[in-house]
Parts: C-alpha cells; structure tokens; sequence
C-alpha cells in the first residue's frame, strides 16, 4: 500500500507488477489534500475522533470507577443490564437514534456525529474490571485524610488506571476514525464529511487510480500507526493487566 502510493500513475496495475516504485512521487498525495480537497476530511476526522476520545475516556472513566468501587442501590443489577445490552447489534439503535437527533437538530452537525460516542459499555466494562483490582486499603486512606470521592478519582483512581485508560483511548480513537457508516447517514454536507465517507466518494469517480486510492489508504492508517507507536508500552500493561493481576 505504502508503495503504491508513491508509484507513478498506471505503474500498480503495469505487467509485471512492480513491488517499488521506479521513480518515486508525491503527487497523488498532493492531489487529495489540494484537487480533491481531502485535508478538510482529515481534519474532520483528527478533530471527531480526538473530540470523542477525550469526553468518553472521562465519562467512562468515572462510570467505571462508580461500578467497582461505590455502593449504591441497583449498581449491580445496573451493571449486568448494561452487560446485556452488549448482545444488541449497534446497527440496530442508529434508527431511533437518528430520529432522535434529528428532533434535536443535531443532524448534519458534528455533535450529531460525537453524542452515540460519548460512552460506551465496552468502556465502562473495561476501567471498572481494572478498578476492581485497586486494593480498598488505598481509597479508605485518601478518605481518611479528608480526600471526597471526586478528588479520589482524579489523584488516586486515574493514576492507577493509566494503562487501561491508554489501552481504551487507542480503542476508543480507533473506532472513531475509521466509522464509516454513522458519519455517512448523519452527515450530509461535504464540508463536514470524515475521512473514510470522503475515500468512499473518491472511489466512485477515481477507481482505476490505484495509486491515488493507496495514498488515500495510508492517511487513513497513518494516525493509528502513529498513536500506536507512541503509547504501545502503556498499551500492552492494558492488554496483559488482567492476566497478571
């Protein structure tokens, strides 16, 4: 993919193909970001997703917390239905959803694309599962010292739960970049579309240029390569936590 795209037009489809690019060139990535005009869809995108990863690592981040570790009436009754919901296919709930937003006016705006990420289950489950393994000792001595339970979170919980609140922030990053049908039913405007709803309009007008699809291609996967690459260390204490704990 890399390759291709910096392979000359009609080089990727040439007999026999070629793995390397035999005169190397930029202009099909200079062709998204001016002729086509992909640079206001990446931005889109980085805001959209940045926008969602940083409200749903908060809010599920507290939720969490408040499922493993405060005592309220229902919270495991509350827990279990939240497990259930798991089971009902996303796809189900954009309908209604979009029915919603639309009584709102939040179609055909980027709050409309940001609100069913706000939180999710999968989130929730994840930060409470590792808060369980906090010992109480900890929380009971920040409450001693005069600490409310607000400031637990944010000095002691948060901490703790760095490397499962990295692992969701790439998940949760991931999934927002490259949602592709939810951005193309709620937005409409051209100005407004994601990157992967903008690639997909690209593919109708430009599918014999393989080159320029490529290079459409590695923008897309560059920021996740990126995000991974900088926080992979926290993002493997996340994945083998529960295995080791």
């Amino acid at each position: 993919m890399l390759s291709v795209s910096f392979m000359p037009s009609g080089e990727a489809t040439a007999l026999p193909p070629a793995l390397l690019p035999s005169d190397p060139t930029l202009e099909h990535y200079r062709a998204l970001f001016t002729r086509l005009r992909l640079a206001r869809a990446f931005a889109n995108s980085a805001l959209l997703a940045a926008a969602v990863t940083a409200v749903s690592l908060l809010l599920n981040a507290l939720a969490g917390y408040a499922f493993a570790k405060l005592r309220f009436r229902g919270r495991d009754r509350l827990f279990r239905a939240l497990l259930a919901a798991l089971v009902v296919p996303g796809q189900v709930g954009m309908l209604p959803l979009f029915l919603m937003l639309k009584e709102m006016g939040l179609v055909n705006s980027y709050l409309g694309v940001l609100v069913p990420g706000l939180a999710s289950i999968f989130g929730i489950f994840l930060v409470r599962q590792y808060a369980l393994s906090i010992p109480d000792t900890v929380l009971d001595a920040a409450r001693v010292d005069g600490a409310g339970e607000l400031r637990i979170w944010w000095s002691v919980v948060l901490p703790l739960c760095r490397p499962i609140l990295v692992t969701l922030a790439i998940f949760t990053f991931m999934g927002a970049w490259n949602d592709f049908l939810w951005p193309l039913i709620v937005l409409s405007d051209e100005d407004l579309q994601t990157l992967p709803v903008a690639l997909a309009n690209l593919l109708g007008e430009h599918a014999q240029d393989v080159e320029l699809m490529m290079a459409g291609s590695v923008l897309t996967v560059l920021p996740v390569v990126v995000l991974f690459a900088l926080f992979q260390r926290h993002y493997l204490e996340g994945i083998t936590a529960g295995s080791v704990r």
